[in-house]
């Protein structure tokens, strides 16, 4: 018996094969044309400042749709169909926009027409709003307007040194995901107007990458030439934090020349540090801990540690009509028990230069055939690595089939084994034929029949009046949870912002 089949062994027999997930998934608002939608977040949905399951994200019309933790995937997935359900059926009433199903951007006006995240006149709100300003002056508003899924996840029993052993893990393996479920091989050319690119012309108002697998999550997504400049490291907790902190602290010329405030008085940004908070730092997968009210996501993990983690490099399938199914849940929970459960030997500069490497010739080469990433300083095939991997999940797929009574995660690591042999089963092959065969190879034409078909297949599922007036009571209680924020506020906003970002409010001190 291997160490790792000794693990799974001791776990099942202690019932901790119990896993916990949650999921948060974005998609922008969009008009039949294709085109953005610019209207405001719809009254009916409720606050976006503060409802449990639907607020926006960058823009004011980029939904973000989020369940609650579960102890099953077929739990999860239908608490996110009902609140697609219940979002379609708001869209619906106030006129024809629909949610689109793609990870890369619907039509995009100007960059700076892009509307952007509203929250109301309380400090807080207004907070959030001025932070998304500061992320449009420093990556353009168009980065911001892609949209993913991220995938929460934690298992009962794990420390932080078991989480940022998983964390290392999985940053080393991320390759396998972005090829095996990536799904955002091209784009609208508006998205790249007066940008440098690496693509090709696929038709008029399309570009792309042949091979590629991820747009989202190469050259043209989440980039930045400061946060490049980081060097953190996942080696443990307290080095983890010693470096967010430091970027939360760090000014950076460029900001500092931006100002916090324009000539005037508008704001900008929300500091003129490195990072303004500790969400702008961008990477595959973070350590989380839920916060108390005001408090800031690093002092909440140093006091606390880590609680779950972050997985946020999926993209959205344009096939399924909520974005992610079974399946994928499935095979998601297998690599994270394995990364959690397998030797984790800390990480180097070397090697995080490797994992950036790695990420972004999966992106946008992934199924080039004979495409070799980098492994300790060594050239290694993409697929004879993926198939190592998928050979050593095995016992892991097993153990919870065993534990679960099913056979699900089997049939998804089989799934996954099947399209690395055949690439034209990936779902970035498969948009990339669905535009070619049906669409003229419009990448606009086929998101929006995509679209459409998971607008008409929601509204025509079954829905209660019981579930449409739970959730207008949410709504109802997020609008006057707003209204109760709003007048309980009586500090200006500047002394409201300098004590939100002061360090002093960081913490100082990991726990042991």
């Amino acid at each position: 018996m291997t160490v790792l089949e000794s693990k799974l062994t001791v776990l099942a027999a202690q019932q901790r094969l119990a896993m916990r997930r949650g999921i948060e998934k974005e998609s922008l608002r969009a008009q039949p044309s294709g085109w953005l939608a610019l209207t405001p977040h719809p009254e009916a949905l409720g606050s976006a400042l503060t409802h449990p399951h639907i607020t926006t994200d960058y823009s004011e019309s980029q939904l973000e749709l989020i369940t609650g933790v579960h102890s099953s995937v077929d739990g999860c997935l239908a608490e996110l169909r009902a609140i697609h359900q219940f979002t379609y059926r708001c869209l619906q009433a106030q006129g024809d926009e629909m949610l689109w199903v793609s990870s890369m951007p619907s039509g995009l006006p100007t960059d700076e027409t892009i509307p952007l995240g509203r929250y109301g006149s309380s400090n807080i709100g207004r907070a959030k709003s001025v932070y998304r300003m500061g992320l449009g002056h420093r990556y353009g508003r168009r980065m911001q307007t892609i949209s993913g899924i991220h995938y929460n996840w934690s298992l009962p029993g794990l420390n932080n040194d078991d989480y940022f052993g998983l964390i290392r893990n999985f940053r080393r393996q991320a390759f396998l995901l972005l090829y095996l479920f990536g799904a955002s091989p091209a784009v609208c050319s508006t998205f790249v107007e007066g940008r440098q690119h690496e693509l090709q012309r696929l038709s008029d108002r399309t570009l792309y990458m042949p091979h590629g697998t991820s747009l989202r999550m190469g050259k043209l997504g989440y980039q930045s030439e400061a946060q490049a400049t980081l060097a953190v490291s996942y080696n443990g907790l307290e080095g983890y934090a010693d470096s967010l902190h430091d970027a939360l602290t760090r000014p950076w010329p460029a900001y500092e020349a931006l100002g916090i405030q324009n000539p005037g008085g508008d704001y900008n940004q929300l500091a003129t540090t490195l990072l303004q908070i500790e969400n702008e730092f961008y990477g595959t997968i973070r350590p989380k801990r839920t916060i108390a009210s005001g408090e800031r996501p690093l002092h909440a993990l140093r006091e606390r540690g880590v609680e779950y983690i972050e997985v946020r490099l999926m993209d959205l399938n344009p096939f399924v009509d909520i974005g992610i199914d079974a399946n994928t849940l499935h095979f998601l929970d297998v690599f994270l028990l394995h990364c959690a459960l397998s030797d984790s030997t800390p990480d180097s500069p070397e090697e995080i230069r490797e994992i950036g490497l790695n990420q972004h010739l999966t992106a946008a080469r992934g199924r080039e055939p004979g495409l070799c990433l980098q492994r300790q300083g060594q050239s290694v095939a993409l697929t004879d690595w993926a198939n190592q991997i998928l050979r050593e999940l095995q016992p892991v797929a097993h153990a919870l089939d065993q534990a679960q009574g099913t056979t699900a995660h089997a049939d998804a690591l089989a799934h996954a084994q099947r399209a690395v042999q055949e690439p034209d089963r990936l779902p970035s092959a498969q948009v990339l034929r669905a535009m070619a065969e049906q669409h003229g190879n419009g990448f606009v034409a086929f998101v929006r029949a995509q679209s459409q078909q998971a607008q008409t297949a929601l509204l025509a599922a079954p829905w209660s009046a019981e579930q449409q007036a739970r959730f207008d009571a949410m709504s109802a209680e997020s609008l006057a949870a707003q209204r109760r924020i709003e007048a309980a506020d009586t500090l200006p906003f500047e002394d409201f912002r300098q004590h939100y970002v002061s360090p002093d409010r960081l913490g100082l001190e990991s726990p042991a």
